[in-house]
């Protein structure tokens, strides 16, 4: 498992957003874990791959944002060979159901607490 934050650091917009909503499966945790880390793995290969932020609760729903330069990157991350068989074996195993959105970031602009040092 990665131990980086759970932000991607992310250069200015515009840039591509894939968000990836699912819904596991109650019953079957073979190999996930592994699959999605070698999802990341394989992504951060890929060029134009930006970050990634990732989420899942207790009932098993989750949201996957990847980022990515531009519309080609994301379309040779879909040809990946490596992707589509973990697309397969998800479906049968891992999801009752996901919905993919691709979009671009036109704007992106956030907040971050500084640390206060009082004593």
């Amino acid at each position: 498992m990665h131990n980086h934050s759970p932000f991607a650091t992310l250069p200015t917009a515009p840039y591509y957003v894939v968000a990836f909503s699912s819904q596991r499966t109650a019953d079957d945790d073979t190999g996930y874990v592994e699959m999605a880390d070698h999802m990341v793995e394989l992504a951060e290969k890929q060029d134009g791959f930006l970050g990634v932020e990732s989420v899942r609760d207790a009932s098993g729903f989750g949201i996957t944002n990847s980022y990515w330069r531009d519309e080609e990157s994301i379309r040779n991350w879909k040809r990946n060979i490596d992707h589509l068989a973990a697309q397969k074996q998800g479906r049968a195993m891992w999801y009752e159901t996901y919905a993919l959105r691709i979009a671009r970031v036109e704007r992106a602009y956030g907040f971050h607490a500084e640390s206060s040092k009082t004593k």
